[in-house]
């Protein structure tokens, strides 16, 4: 059972995957409203947020990258797209534009309720370290990580960063002693590891990168192994 009433929004043309998605997260105690285009979607968002997006690809109207793309110009919150597509082009778009996961079609919807849980997990994890011992505040170059509010900032300044890139970013500030492969990134933040989804970790890495900018820190790639954060020289 979700401890909060987290509201999540789905947006899917399927009638029975609406329905069926929209079951399995109410019974597990989550507040949910669903779309049969992710145009609506967009348009109940920007009158009321919720606490994470779960967004076809393939719809009527705008497709889901498109929603994708306009979500992430306001706003951090978690998205997980749906597709029927199964191609590592498609997955790296999705996680390209900003999505924390991706889920191809057809899937099971207790698949989907255990990543829902999972993107929650990490982010009532770090919440919950708010005022603790355990919470800790480091810097590398002019980035300074600060566990107590989750956020980085920058030059004094909080980074916009999506639960997965502020995961990810932590992550190589509290190992920016050595280089860390994208397989522990996998396992670490995302919970998986395969051949495909080390895409995941480019792309984030990748977007962090244009935020970043110049900050006093490089992410730097180690060929054939992963990344390594270290202050610029």
């Amino acid at each position: 059972m979700a401890d909060e009433a987290k509201r999540i929004y789905i947006a899917d043309d399927d009638d029975n995957i609406r329905q069926v998605v929209r079951t399995f997260l109410a019974n597990d105690g989550y507040e949910t409203e669903d779309f049969p285009t992710g145009d609506l979607l967009l348009e109940r968002f920007l009158q009321k947020p919720c606490d994470l997006v779960i967004l076809d690809v393939m719809m009527p109207g705008s497709d889901g990258f498109a929603i994708c793309t306009e979500l992430r110009k306001t706003s951090t919150v978690p998205i997980i797209m749906l597709t029927a597509r199964d191609s590592e082009n498609d997955y790296a778009m999705g996680l390209g534009l900003g999505s924390d996961d991706y889920i191809t079609k057809p899937f099971s919807a207790m698949a989907l309720l255990m990543r829902v849980r999972a993107i929650f997990r990490r982010i009532d994890f770090e919440s919950q370290k708010h005022g603790t011992e355990s919470s800790v505040e480091i810097a590398v170059g002019r980035l300074r990580l600060d566990e107590q509010r989750r956020r980085i900032l920058k030059d004094g300044n909080p980074l916009s960063l999506t639960p997965t890139e502020y995961e990810v970013l932590k992550y190589l500030m509290l190992h920016a002693d050595r280089a860390v492969s994208r397989e522990e990134l996998l396992n670490t933040v995302w919970g998986f590891e395969s051949v495909v989804e080390t895409r995941a970790t480019d792309d984030t890495v990748r977007r962090l990168r244009q935020k970043l900018g110049e900050c006093g820190a490089n992410i730097t790639a180690v060929w054939g192994f992963g990344f390594r954060l270290e202050e610029a020289k």
